[in-house]
């Protein structure tokens, strides 16, 4: 895969592990991060080889949020400027939002702002029961503008009102009780907690996955008698696909599906 500066990035078979590293900066998000993790996205988006996306971070912080450094530079840009960067953010997280793989976020440290942006654009998410996530923009006189879309999408109103207005960091505890995150345990147990999501995604096709993120893309943006046709085509279309056939026959069989894989993890990059 492409050389990145600020990710480190790894495949196992049909998963591709993707590490925030810039631990120095508490994997704070730079232009060149985001720019990245653009990048990587759009570059896998066709390829179907891939079903699942393994998003985690080097050194001890998730992510500390947008790199506060940055931000006061750009104080100094043209409305132009400022207005490209949000925007190029925003491709981001629609690209991790979009992706036709799976998205799963493996939470080992603390994870701030934008941070949390990204685990609201993952498909699943778990965390080191010592974790603390937070919106905590408001204590520095700023707001979650660019990924308040998808906290609210994630979390609900009520929960993002609460959660914005406080600037609180709350407890791994708390945020899957929101359903921020899919599941906490205890930090030795990480590995194994996303192993077992990663062995479910992985007893399906690319196929199907790709289009269940569609179907409730789909689904969520209209009322559902607008979205019949599209419902029952899409049913009819992957039954009659080879891989229809396929999952259908080994059913029937009683034998594991041709693309059913285990996946194994290599170890991660927390330190």
């Amino acid at each position: 895969m492409t050389e990145y500066q600020t990710l480190h990035i790894e495949r196992s078979g049909s998963v591709v592990q993707v590490y925030l590293n810039r631990p120095e900066s508490r994997n704070a998000m730079n232009r060149q991060m985001v720019q990245e993790l653009l990048a990587f996205f759009q570059h896998i988006q066709p390829d179907r080889s891939v079903r699942a996306v393994l998003l985690g971070a080097t050194g001890p912080t998730f992510c500390a949020g947008g790199d506060i450094k940055e931000l006061r530079e750009e104080l100094t840009a043209s409305p132009e400027a400022q207005l490209a960067q949000a925007e190029m953010f925003e491709q981001m997280l629609q690209a991790v939002n979009e992706a036709p793989q799976v998205v799963i976020a493996r939470i080992q440290g603390d994870v701030m702002g934008g941070g949390v942006g990204l685990i609201c654009v993952a498909d699943m998410a778990v965390a080191a029961a010592q974790v603390k996530i937070g919106l905590s923009e408001v204590r520095l006189g700023l707001v979650p503008a660019l990924i308040s879309p998808y906290v609210v999408a994630r979390i609900g109103l009520a929960r993002a009102r609460e959660w914005m207005l406080r600037g609180a960091r709350l407890s791994a505890e708390a945020a899957a009780a929101a359903h921020l995150i899919t599941a906490t345990c205890p930090a030795d147990q990480l590995d194994q907690q996303v192993a077992a999501l990663l062995n479910d995604v992985l007893q399906a096709p690319a196929t199907a996955l790709a289009a269940s993120k569609a179907l409730l893309r789909e689904i969520t943006a209209k009322p559902a008698a607008a979205t019949v046709a599209y419902r029952a085509n899409l049913l009819n279309q992957l039954r009659a696909s080879p891989d229809g056939q396929e999952g259908m026959m080994a059913f029937i069989q009683k034998r594991p599906a041709s693309w059913v894989q285990e996946w194994v993890s290599t170890g991660n990059s927390d330190q």
